[in-house]
């Protein structure tokens, strides 16, 4: 099975020079395209001129992570994809075991390898680690990594396992259960998509794996650091799109009312931290929550609704959550 590696770059040119030889080196079973986000620098034509073997797609407007890979899948033709950061090293075979995965289990919608950090080789790397998970309250967290306490790796999660999440710093994905459930929701833009499609993916059916035999290396950081007050407005907002959106259980409200108010709490925190553009952040995550309740809120009752029907009826779940990604925001 040939899979496409889809690398999303924005103004990347610099982590290309130092990670695309490596994904270009282990992938020659496999296709590679660079799908830029409208960069302003020379990454595509620096790529053509070191790499001819890799596959431009270039877009016209920095869509983000969900927009941009939304669009550049459309031209990819293989039937699992792997979307790869710009800022990860990958080792000989990382694609063999999941491949083969893929081709045994049709129920095998997203899967992610075991995500290390390239500038500690024998440590977890946050942004993944080995498998992603959600708490009570949907908070994200990682085997190998709960808050910032990042573990070393010694073997102790080398076996196959389950997932709430597969990581989009390196996210294998089954392209007909991608389209199937919606793609990644454009409002988004960055942060915690990837958590928003596997949670609708695992409603539909699917399963979500990690897989320790593929390993690559990952920087980290690359577009937005945890230091971003950007990053910290995305991650708050995100995560409570994700609870009006996918929590199914009875006192889903009450989880969100918990959530708002720990949400508050780690606002106090960054005061007390003198992280006042952090403290503005989560306010601003807030507002522009609040400011697209009746939208999630008309999402959450489509993705309710098309969850009922049955997986017979494939093209008719397709519709629906393609309604509501494209951006209706009634239900007809």
């Amino acid at each position: 099975m040939k899979i496409g590696i889809v690398i999303l770059n924005w103004n990347g040119l610099e982590l290309l020079k130092t990670y695309l030889p490596s994904v270009v080196e282990h992938s020659k079973d496999h296709v590679v395209y660079l799908a830029d986000n409208a960069s302003t620098d020379d990454s595509i034509k620096w790529t053509q001129k070191a790499f001819p073997v890799v596959k431009i797609i270039a877009m016209d407007e920095n869509r983000g992570y969900a927009g941009g890979y939304n669009v550049a899948l459309k031209k990819v033709e293989e039937e699992v994809v792997c979307l790869l950061n710009s800022d990860v090293a990958v080792t000989p075979g990382w694609c063999d075991a999941i491949a083969t995965r893929f081709e045994k289990d049709a129920h095998l919608a997203a899967c992610q390898p075991k995500l290390l950090d390239d500038k500690k080789r024998d440590y977890f790397e946050y942004a993944g680690a080995a498998g992603g998970f959600l708490d009570r309250y949907a908070y994200p967290y990682c085997r190998g990594r709960v808050f910032h306490t990042i573990e070393k790796d010694t073997g102790q999660y080398n076996h196959v396992v389950d997932l709430h999440w597969a990581s989009g710093a390196c996210l294998f994905l089954r392209k007909e259960a991608f389209n199937l459930v919606g793609r990644f929701d454009e409002d988004y833009f960055a942060h915690q998509e990837e958590i928003d499609l596997c949670w609708r993916l695992r409603h539909a059916g699917y399963q979500i794996s990690y897989e320790p035999q593929s390993v690559v290396y990952h920087l980290g950081g690359g577009t937005l650091n945890n230091l971003n007050p950007q990053k910290t407005f995305f991650n708050f907002r995100n995560s409570l799109y994700n609870i009006v959106k996918n929590d199914r259980s009875r006192f889903w409200f009450c989880i969100l009312f918990v959530r708002m108010i720990l949400d508050g709490i780690a606002g106090i925190k960054f005061i007390t931290e003198l992280k006042w553009t952090h403290f503005i952040a989560v306010l601003r995550a807030h507002f522009n929550f609040y400011l697209n309740l009746r939208s999630l809120f008309n999402k959450r009752k489509l993705l309710k609704e098309s969850e009922s029907l049955t997986m017979v009826k494939n093209a008719d779940l397709s519709i629906v959550y393609q309604y509501f990604i494209k951006g209706n925001k009634t239900y007809e």
